[in-house]
């Protein structure tokens, strides 16, 4: 964006209402409590060291907020505009990008699919 923020693994999504851009995310983690290593949300056993793994919603008590948030996605946004403003501003020129690489791969008679 404007030659001074990069910003990697934008998807570029065609939706109901056309395309929009999908900011990059990760897996949300939780934490082993035999080895501490993270495992992807709803793991049943631990990639480290195979322990089987409770979930909150199975302890008692329940789940907490944060807990039921997480559960609600799997991914979490790792970079995202604060503002409307910034977010039209981002798509937009993404966008805009993205239109101009198809133009000019359908003006040099390339294949226009972009992955």
């Amino acid at each position: 964006l404007d030659d001074c923020f990069v910003i990697r693994d934008i998807k570029v999504i065609e939706g109901k209402n056309g395309l929009f851009v999908a900011m990059p995310s990760r897996k949300v983690k939780e934490s082993c409590p035999r080895c501490s290593h993270r495992n992807v949300i709803d793991s049943n056993y631990c990639n480290q060291c195979g322990t089987k793994l409770s979930h909150s919603g199975d302890r008692k008590g329940g789940e907490d907020e944060e807990t039921k948030m997480l559960r609600q996605g799997e991914h979490k946004d790792i970079a995202h505009p604060i503002t409307v403003e910034c977010r039209e501003y981002v798509q937009r020129t993404i966008l805009d990008a993205y239109q101009a690489l198809i133009d000019k791969n359908q003006q040099e008679g390339r294949d226009c699919e972009i992955d």
